[in-house]
């Protein structure tokens, strides 16, 4: 199977599978004398962890981290870091009646076709729990990224028809509600339209919208490379994300030239915006301003409701998924947004540094 490393000279691999002995990401590229432990990565890890409010599967993980290489004396090597987290709470068993059928939503049949097999406990390489590997992954970047004053933040900005207009945007409250939504008031609505779906035996998505401060400008390439192209790939190949857009995005479909533009101006001799709607990024590179993109986040696919499915064989069926599942995966997926967001960025600092000679300069003379 291809297709499990991202990046170029900030290059993530994830390995494992949902029922396998543990899931785990090699992290090649990061450079030597970041100080990392495994406290730093377990603090992303937690915020994923499943079975901390009763809007998360049940399956009970720790979700501990161990660092198997790449650090000596809490300090990055410049070697490849090995991140390993044991799978403890599997039941298998709970996949044994879909082993012949395709579960909706799923990869389960495109995988069979493509592969011409599949692991269906739990989806194998297709869970949601590869996540692991990426948001190890993300909180090594986000703290190479603090020592260069960068920081990345994601949160809930809508969970179903419940969405948190500008003005009620409170950073400090994501902390605050299980849902990780900026405004507690909205958390708590979106709770109980959780619950009654809960009670029908379905579920719900939402939006994750993700910040990035203090980025320069001039990240990313012009073509093929743009910032916003690879952070919409990297964010895109999160199991769950359905659409991803930036600034303004969709709506600046419906805007106007002189509505959606972000006039310049210079103060002190600093070029900056006086809007942006264009969330950060211009040509594809970043013109120094807030980075904004949202991720839609489609209902949990796996449901306790009785769906119209086909077999293995082709033969019409019914299903009913058995298991712990999220109804609604919207908050786990929080920190999953934020770590890719905080790798493709790594990535492209790392490869901007040959931009110009100034910056070769600045490091050989």
């Amino acid at each position: 199977m291809s297709g499990s490393t991202f990046g170029k000279l900030f290059r993530i691999t994830t390995w494992g599978e949902s029922h396998g002995p543990g899931i785990g990401v090699v992290i090649d590229g990061c450079p030597a004398g970041l100080p990392l432990c495994e406290e730093d990565i377990q603090r992303f890890l937690d915020r994923r962890r499943p079975g901390q409010s009763r809007y998360t599967t049940k399956r009970n993980e720790a979700d501990a981290v161990e660092i198997l290489s790449g650090v000596f004396e809490g300090k990055t090597t410049g070697t490849p870091i090995s991140l390993l987290v044991r799978n403890q709470d599997q039941r298998s068993r709970d996949y044994g009646n879909i082993a012949s059928l395709f579960r909706p939503g799923h990869a389960d049949y495109p995988f069979t076709e493509k592969y011409g097999f599949r692991d269906y406990r739990g989806g194998g390489r297709s869970s949601g729990r590869e996540t692991i590997g990426r948001v190890a992954a993300g909180a090594v970047a986000a703290k190479m990224l603090e020592e260069l004053g960068i920081t990345v933040r994601a949160y809930t900005r809508s969970i179903g028809p419940f969405h948190i207009p500008d003005e009620k945007v409170d950073l400090s409250q994501v902390g605050k509600n299980s849902l990780y939504m900026p405004d507690c008031a909205t958390a708590e609505k979106a709770g109980e339209y959780i619950a009654s779906l809960m009670a029908e035996k379905d579920s719900c998505g939402g939006i994750v919208e993700c910040i990035a401060d203090g980025l320069p400008a001039g990240l990313g390439e012009t073509v093929f490379d743009k910032l916003d192209a690879l952070l919409a790939q990297a964010v895109m190949s999160i199991g769950a994300v359905k659409g991803v857009e930036f600034g303004d995005g969709f709506a600046a479909a419906a805007s106007t030239g002189s509505q959606n533009n972000d006039p310049f101006f210079s103060e002190d001799g600093v070029i900056s915006k006086k809007s942006n709607h264009a969330g950060g990024v211009l040509g594809g590179m970043s013109d120094g301003s807030r980075l904004v993109l949202r991720a839609a986040v489609k209902p949990t696919s796996s449901i306790a409701r009785t769906q119209q499915t086909v077999s293995v064989t082709g033969d019409n069926s019914e299903i009913t998924v058995h298991g712990r599942h999220d109804p609604v995966i919207v908050p786990r997926a929080v920190v999953v947004v934020e770590s890719m967001t905080a790798v493709t960025i790594a990535d492209l600092l790392l490869q901007n540094m040959t931009a110009n000679m100034d910056h070769v300069r600045k490091v050989y003379l």
